[in-house]
């Protein structure tokens, strides 16, 4: 079922004909399905690529921005990052750009692949203390990498609170959605968040985060990358047990402002999902409300 409106429909046959006219020495390698997020299908291609196709049109901006910035970034960082070796072009057939990327081998992170989750929120830390110590290297806050998740929680007040309002709609009182209300109005009292800008991922939940050997070994899906302010980047923390979020929070060293910004945000991303998804994608929706129950449960870092 297709998770967006004008979602662009993917199968094996679409991927072979891209294949087949523009990198044709790849097109008869065995090619299988990788996993499909809510902006993109993956498939495998041989054992060492990934083909990455964006649902949307408005998706393609992000493939762009990966290929772009990826091989500029990766020398900074402490652990691989995707490796664009394709840049695909649209076609009649498939009208938005798409990429091809070295395979990255990992599982992603959770209970039976984590060895410990302390050790894990360390490392997520350095990774995100090494990417947001980045230099700009000219790239502002602007076009593509301008999103959101890295700008003022008082833009977002309006469609945050309907989406809490379509959560109370879903859920009824399986969820304290006026705790989530109160959490992301405490939040917006505060005195707006400043300081430089900085590299933001956007989205490190644990499919995004590779594990091998039981420690934190890559991570991926760029495709949320912008440039702003660092309060969003912390919020997926509570996608990660108790030991993890505290262990990362120690490691990075963040205040009370930050952290209760980087609440907000967890709820705000958290609660638009449920709603938007509620049909189509209900495993996501799971994840959604799994978060609001982890900050209900535990609303400080532990």
């Amino acid at each position: 079922m297709p998770l967006h409106e004008n979602e662009i429909p993917v199968d094996e046959t679409l991927v072979r004909s891209l294949l087949e006219a523009q990198r044709p020495e790849w097109a008869d390698l065995p090619l299988s399905p990788a996993g499909a997020g809510t902006d993109n299908t993956m498939y495998r291609l041989g054992d060492d690529l990934l083909v990455r196709l964006p649902r949307t049109a408005g998706n393609g901006q992000s493939v762009r921005k990966e290929q772009t910035w990826l091989p500029r970034l990766a020398p900074f960082l402490p652990y691989p990052v995707p490796e664009p070796v394709h840049a695909g072009t649209p076609t009649g057939a498939f009208p938005v750009g798409w990429s091809v990327h070295r395979w990255i081998e990992g599982a992603e992170a959770g209970p039976d692949t984590v060895a410990d989750w302390a050790t894990f929120g360390a490392d997520l830390a350095v990774f995100v203390r090494e990417l947001h110590r980045v230099d700009l290297m000219g790239a502002t806050r602007a076009g593509g990498l301008s999103w959101y998740r890295g700008g003022s929680l008082g833009e977002c007040d309006q469609w945050v609170g309907e989406s809490l309002d379509g959560c109370r709609g879903l859920l009824g009182d399986e969820l304290d959605v006026d705790a989530l209300q109160h959490m992301w109005r405490a939040a917006l009292a505060l005195p707006e968040a400043s300081g430089p800008h900085v590299w933001l991922h956007g989205d490190l939940k644990p499919a995004n985060l590779l594990v091998r050997d039981g420690r934190l070994h890559a991570v991926i899906d760029f495709g949320g990358l912008s440039v702003g302010l660092p309060d969003a980047e912390h919020s997926t923390v509570w996608d990660l047990p108790a030991q993890a979020r505290q262990a990362y929070w120690d490691a990075l060293g963040l205040d009370d402002a930050t952290w209760l910004r980087a609440r907000a945000w967890a709820v705000a991303v958290a609660a638009s999902g449920i709603p938007y998804y509620w049909d189509t994608f209900p495993a996501f929706v799971t994840e959604c409300r799994n978060r609001l129950q982890a900050i209900l449960s535990h609303p400080s870092p532990a």
